[in-house]
């Protein structure tokens, strides 16, 4: 699967606002293709987040979550030029990984 994240950090006052658009299918299972055969489960099923490599969100996901998902999270300890890795891990083993650094 192609890795294609878009994020954005930027500190605003004492607190850095996230931004991450992951590119994603995100297949329930329930769907059927042109021929009538119903498309398999194809969706993210861990997404985590550090600052600085120290880890600050790990969240859960499954089949409500809709295609191209959309996240936003905040930090309260962060400051310009910290480093910020989101990586996801579905359950077809596929992975992606995005990295910035936060900005004023």
């Amino acid at each position: 699967m192609e890795n294609n994240m878009k994020m954005r950090a930027k500190l605003k006052s004492d607190i850095t606002e996230v931004k991450v658009i992951i590119s994603h299918p995100m297949e329930t299972g329930r769907k059927k293709d042109d021929f009538g055969a119903i498309m398999p489960a194809h969706f993210i099923q861990l997404v985590t987040a550090s600052l600085n490599n120290l880890p600050v969100l790990e969240m859960q996901w499954g089949t409500g979550i809709s295609k191209n998902p959309y996240l936003t999270f905040y930090l309260s300890n962060a400051k310009v030029g910290d480093n910020i890795v989101v990586t996801w891990y579905d359950n077809f083993g596929e992975t992606g990984t995005g990295e910035i650094l936060v900005t004023s």
